[in-house]
């Protein structure tokens, strides 16, 4: 017991101290109660089965498709709407919004649909991350008891009631403790909150080199850049572009070429960067740069359609497959004074070189007669592949950015509506479905990689937090050792004899902050079993109704804020907020203990004892 308990205060020691990473110090902490025997293997190691990790790692994904997908950036735009410029109304805007959401899907959940919007919203903001990503935190804790589905310590006392007292709670029997707890909590995190930008206040995440849409715009890509559509009729459907000769008979380029297909929800688009073997499929749309009149003739003589200067989709370039970036050559390069015509990049890389800016001006025409000299600066265009490729070569030029980090920040929006039908089918599922959540929400990850989401089962994998996963599964085992060397039942045992006998409000404030303490070792779950048997025993020998008990140990296993990985949200938002330790004990500390007073209150008026 003694080992037990010294373990659990150097962890705890350790998260405070912040110099070595939480999911780092829990390890050693599992690791030192492994190896002197205290937890099996099988104990060690349950916390990376436990079905809530598995599902913290899908939530991840499905979150991460809503960000990829643009869908976080659109929703995120709308919540700002809502909060009219008013930086607390948007604050509880996004806080009670959270809270609702977590009424009908899990804390975690909640959180990991929420941090990508709350981050977007920040970031167009121009506001501190910060401010919002913990109270979503805490929010969707206190949502989650507004119904008996809101969170597991929830189910795991209406399951201790009704083997006490054969009825069963309703969906929403928690509900008017609950709202009174959302509102309570919403209203004390407002100047809470504020203690948290301080530190890091406009430190959201901001580009270090300048977006696509920036060198779009910088290159004035788009003034003479048409879209053309080639009816399935058109005399060049299924013929090269080699074959065409653009540039010599029209003076014109070619910078993608596009096929769309599917509507609405099945949606796909296609992206080809053009070469001379490139062929032009009947109904591909074509994306010329040119003048204008050239760009027409062109369009007659083979029966094409062009937009016109009213349709804002002409100057629709996107970067799903293609990208664009910029190459600065050295000043010992091997190709200064070679020409473009005779860099050939268009074979040996599978790029285009679009323009040349030299100095302060950009050259976009006769660029094949161009000699490459000192300082030149090559604009590109290509598959993402391609331009990563191009990036391995240090001696000749630099590649200006990191293209697989570009490509990654890539919005894939026409997908958007699928990511969104996804999750909402997920949620309703966690709602009224009887399958295992936990399948339901891998279910919604893997379709989301499937539906294309993603532009790669990589770019999938690295949206989830590896850091928040580890730190919550090496903590969960912990309630084992509590449970088998009885420090669990010593701690708790004490407070609630110790309170007992001044009356069923003390004796339900010694189970709540009993419930809480504990709650800052293990998981609010493994707290609410450990406390749930104990508080209808006190309740029993006190001669009192067992049920607000419960109802003590759910809010106090639930409403857990001084601790990071006591609930798996707060665990969520520590490394995108750059929390540390004290943070939670700086603001959660005084909600924790706020609301603890309130609820003890609270509880009664509505169970009596």
């Amino acid at each position: 017991m003694l080992l037990t308990l010294l373990t659990l205060i150097l962890a705890a020691a350790g998260f405070v101290w912040g110099r070595i990473r939480a999911d780092i110090v829990a390890l050693i902490a599992l690791l030192i109660l492994t190896l002197t025997g205290i937890l099996s293997t099988q104990e060690a190691l349950s916390g990376f089965s436990n079905p809530i990790v598995i599902m913290m790692v899908g939530l991840f994904v499905v979150g991460g498709a809503i960000f990829n997908t643009g869908l976080a950036k659109m929703l995120g735009a709308r919540l700002s709407r809502l909060g009219n410029g008013s930086p607390t109304r948007l604050f509880l805007v996004v806080v009670l919004a959270t809270g609702l959401i977590g009424g009908f899907v899990s804390n975690t959940g909640t959180v990991a649909l929420m941090l990508p919007i709350v981050a977007s919203m920040a970031a167009a903001g121009g506001t501190s991350t910060s401010r919002f990503l913990m109270p979503i935190a805490f929010a969707s804790s206190m949502g989650g008891m507004l119904t008996l589905i809101g969170t597991p310590p929830n189910l795991v006392i209406a399951e201790a009631w009704e083997e006490y007292s054969g009825e069963g709670l309703h969906m929403f029997s928690f509900l008017p403790t609950g709202l009174i707890c959302l509102v309570a909590g919403t209203a004390l995190l407002v100047p809470l909150s504020r203690l948290l930008t301080t530190r890091n206040a406009g430190q959201h995440d901001t580009a270090t080199t300048r977006s696509l849409t920036d060198i779009v715009e910088e290159y004035n890509l788009n003034h003479d850049l048409w879209r053309v559509d080639v009816p399935a009729a058109s005399p060049i459907a299924g013929v090269s572009l080699g074959a065409l000769s653009l540039r010599a008979n029209y003076g014109v380029d070619v910078l993608e070429l596009r096929k769309e297909e599917g509507l609405g929800l099945l949606k796909n688009i296609n992206q080809t960067s053009p070469s001379a073997t490139s062929v032009i499929d009947a109904g591909a749309i074509l994306f010329i740069r040119g003048p204008k009149e050239n760009v027409q003739r062109f369009a007659a003589d083979y029966g094409l359609t062009i937009a016109d200067d009213s349709d804002s989709s002409r100057r629709n370039l996107h970067f799903y497959d293609i990208g664009l970036a910029e190459i600065v050559v050295l000043p010992s390069s091997g190709i200064l004074k070679e020409t473009i015509a005779q860099l050939d990049f268009r074979n040996k890389y599978n790029v285009n070189i679009l323009s040349v800016r030299r100095d302060k001006e950009y050259i976009t025409t006769d660029l094949s007669t161009l000699r490459i000299v000192k300082g030149d600066v090559l604009l590109v265009q290509g598959p993402w592949d391609a331009i990563g490729r191009m990036s391995e070569n240090n001696r000749d030029w630099v590649v200006l950015g990191q293209p697989e980090s570009r490509a990654a920040k890539v919005t894939i929006d026409y997908k958007a509506p699928l990511a969104g039908t996804i999750m909402a089918a997920m949620i309703v599922a966690l709602v009224v479905s009887d399958i295992p959540a936990v399948f339901i929400v891998l279910t919604a990850a893997v379709l989301t990689i499937l539906t294309g989401c993603f532009r790669t089962v990589a770019d999938a994998y690295k949206t989830i937090n590896w850091e928040s996963i580890v730190l919550i599964a090496a903590m969960m085992p912990m309630s084992f050792a509590l449970e088998k060397t009885g420090a669990g039942d010593m701690m708790s045992g004490a407070l609630v004899h110790l309170l007992g006998g001044m009356g069923p409000y003390w004796l339900m404030a010694g189970i709540y902050f009993s419930t809480a303490l504990l709650s800052l070792f293990i998981s609010n779950t493994a707290t609410a079993v450990l406390m749930a048997p104990i508080a209808v025993q006190s309740a029993v020998a006190y001669g009192v109704s067992p049920l607000p008990m419960l109802f003590a140990v759910t809010f106090g296993a639930s409403l857990c804020f001084m601790s990071p990985f006591s609930t798996p949200p707060n665990a969520l938002v520590m490394p995108a907020g750059q929390y540390t330790f004290m943070d939670y004990i700086k603001v959660g500390a005084p909600l924790q203990l706020l609301l603890g007073i309130l609820m003890i209150f609270v509880i009664p008026f509505f169970f009596s004892f």
